[in-house]
């Protein structure tokens, strides 16, 4: 079959899709990539991968852009001629379903997160959650990273849960991600992602500081993007302020190569309201990294509480405070065997080998449903 990735992002075909695009193209399939360009567009080549551009604007809902956005869609839809698409993030579902529905080309959609859709109750979220029940009419399969979010996408009657499965997406590549950490400290803090609100950024930065008053010899590391279009991030200048005059809080940009950095580190801290399942915190757990995260649905399916990891309450700065102090205080065999428990946890049931071998499964029975045989 000729497969299309329809993503917002083509950098995240490369870091979080690659091993399925090798699998499908080891199957025969051809692989083609929709989504907007930036400086991995030559890595595609490397992979066999045919890359097509689109322009996606990833923060705001407007809905003359997006019906233009729609009108994109057919355009280039028309031009690839896939056979099956894959879609990803939020606009890619929404106004890409609408144009392949016009089509009549089979999707599969991908729920990595909902983001603020479901915290806060607004007139553009009231907007999205009707777009995304209008657009999923044509959706043949819907994954979900978590079985929280594919509830609340029934409930609002989005989704037949029928056509619907929970995959533990995107796994990790245990070979890659694998380090045999003898000791740690307790002392070297990491956060990776980007930095908004919903990921309780300025919550996180306020409660290190207060903890760095009795505890100055902890340190808290940084790897993350910054100067992208979005009302809840945290600008450059925001950060500047916020962390100076507090050496112990370092800000290392974006990262690329993430492994050499996870192994200098003890913890990895993820304080975030609500996202899908963090990319990060398995990547941590499989380098034998203990976890502090927020009890919330997509946070627990990763931490297990006492066992690789500590949670902490949300919209709670104590209990924050507690749970880096807590790691911190704790024996160092409990600490690393901790890390060792999210290691296994992560090669049981997040590999990134079994995850796509299920993804691999619907996709042949979408592709059989719609008139292609296994070799097509």
């Amino acid at each position: 079959m000729k497969i299309l990735l329809n993503l917002n992002s083509s950098w995240k075909a490369i870091n979080f899709r690659i091993g399925l695009i090798d699998s499908l193209n080891q199957l025969g399939h051809q692989v083609i990539i929709l989504g907007p360009s930036n400086s991995c567009s030559d890595q595609y080549k490397i992979h066999g991968i045919d890359y097509h551009s689109i322009e996606v604007n990833r923060e705001t809902i407007n809905l003359y852009h997006d019906f233009r956005l729609t009108l994109s869609y057919i355009k280039m839809f028309k031009k690839i001629k896939p056979d099956l698409i894959l879609s990803f993030n939020s606009k890619p579902n929404i106004f890409g379903n609408f144009a392949a529905g016009y089509l009549g080309i089979p999707v599969i959609n991908n729920i990595t997160g909902l983001g603020t859709l479901f915290i806060k109750k607004t007139f553009s979220n009231f907007v999205v959650k009707f777009l995304y029940r209008l657009s999923f009419r044509f959706s043949s399969h819907t994954f979900f990273n978590n079985s929280s979010d594919q509830f609340l996408f029934s409930k609002f009657k989005i989704i037949d849960s029928f056509f619907s499965s929970v995959l533990q997406w995107p796994g990790v590549n245990t070979d890659i991600y694998k380090h045999n950490k003898k000791v740690n400290h307790g002392r070297s803090f990491l956060f990776v992602g980007r930095l908004l609100v919903d990921k309780n950024i300025f919550e996180y930065l306020e409660t290190i500081k207060v903890l760095l008053k009795e505890n100055p010899d902890l340190e808290f590391l940084i790897a993350a993007e910054l100067g992208f279009n979005n009302k809840t991030a945290l600008s450059v200048s925001d950060l500047a302020n916020s962390i100076r005059n507090t050496p112990q809080i370092k800000y290392l940009g974006e990262i690329e190569d993430m492994v050499p950095l996870y192994k200098t580190v003890d913890v990895m801290v993820l304080p975030s309201y609500r996202k899908g399942l963090s990319k990060s915190l398995l990547e941590a757990a499989s380098m034998s990294l203990p976890l502090i995260t927020t009890d919330v649905p997509d946070c627990k399916a990763v931490v297990v509480d006492g066992h690789n990891g500590f949670l902490f309450q949300p919209n709670d700065s104590n209990s924050l405070a507690n749970a880096i102090l807590k790691m911190s205080q704790i024996d160092g065999y409990v600490r690393h065997q901790m890390g060792l428990n999210g290691r296994k946890k992560v090669m049981d049931k997040f590999d990134q080998q079994l995850i796509i071998s299920d993804y691999l499964n619907i996709i042949k029975a979408v592709g059989l449903e719609n008139g292609f045989s296994d070799q097509s």
